[in-house]
């Protein structure tokens, strides 16, 4: 069997990491409660217009000319650099197409001295933003439950239930940070989201894996004694596929560009909590449901007692 270069007690821990994550997930229901996320047009519908300037643009000024022509709600903010701005309105008015509004958008930039140059214009109705939001927490919704039956399938309902609930510890986590932090939440980061889902239980399976062959194979220690080994024995493969994966994602959020910069961020939360929730949350659930040696031994085929004699 595997000997491990780590001996550390994660699970004699376990109630410590508990409450920790309790206290997040209280913090992150209470934003999401109260402040809910900041959904991008994606979601509520909208216009959205990029204007590239030749020198730095001063939002201060950009939003005085924008309100006084009657467009105070505008959304106005640096896009990647101070040259560029991202405009976001509210869907416009019945009859109003979009080009009319991001026309309208430009003769009111274009009053003063210096000139914008319209880079792209994005529309999305209230009608598809509300049904996007619909499938998009449907698809969440229907990603748990079908891991759920998968996890009980190949493992025990014991295991299936600690990876549910390490799932749902990362997302609503994830989802927390952006609405304490009131990051823009759009399709890219709910691709995002469910990207995390898929990693989190490759981590978690990896894990599940290991504490299944630890049971059937060592004859003494208790459970917890058993899942300890199995969690330092797989610490190593953990550490490294998430700094491997941590590296790449630090990049795109940094020097890919505001497009994809919160769903970058997102992976980073995911990756950062999944890896923690794979040895603190999921390993901790099986253990709290009473998860034994019992329970993972390969049932006896009939007649193998007598096959095995000489």
């Amino acid at each position: 069997m595997e000997q491990s270069r780590f001996h550390i007690d994660f699970l004699g821990k376990r109630k410590i990491a508990l409450g920790f994550s309790a206290v997040l997930l209280i913090v992150s229901l209470i934003s999401l409660v109260s402040r809910g996320l900041e959904l991008g047009i994606d979601f509520t519908g909208g216009t959205l217009v990029e204007v590239g300037y030749p020198e730095a643009a001063d939002l201060g000024k950009i939003r005085d000319l924008l309100e006084a022509g009657g467009l105070g709600d505008a959304t106005v903010q640096h896009f990647g650099t101070s040259k560029d701005i991202l405009i976001r309105l509210a869907a416009a008015a019945e009859g109003v197409s979009s080009a009319d509004l991001s026309n309208r958008v430009m003769e009111l930039l274009n009053q003063g001295d210096l000139r914008g140059v319209l880079r792209r214009v994005e529309f999305v109705g209230p009608q598809v933003g509300d049904e996007l939001t619909e499938d998009g927490g449907l698809a969440l919704l229907y990603s748990l439950f079908g891991i759920l039956i998968y996890v009980a399938w190949r493992f025990e309902y014991r295991f299936a239930l600690g990876s549910v609930a390490a799932l749902a510890h990362d997302v609503l986590l994830t989802l927390g940070v952006f609405s304490i932090l009131a990051l823009e939440f759009d399709l890219t980061v709910l691709a995002a989201i469910l990207a995390v889902i898929g990693y989190s239980l490759n981590d978690t399976i990896v894990v599940y894996d290991r504490i299944r062959e630890n049971f059937r194979k060592m004859r003494k220690g208790t459970s917890l004694e058993i899942m300890n080994t199995s969690l330092n024995q797989t610490l190593s493969r953990t550490l490294m596929t998430s700094l491997t994966t941590l590296l790449v994602l630090f990049s795109l959020a940094f020097l890919g560009g505001e497009i994809i910069h919160n769903f970058a961020l997102a992976l980073i939360i995911g990756v950062v909590v999944g890896t923690y929730s794979s040895i603190y949350i999921a390993s901790p659930v099986v253990l709290a449901l009473g998860v034994s040696k019992a329970d993972l031994i390969l049932p006896e085929k009939e007649g193998e007692e007598v096959d095995n004699r000489p």
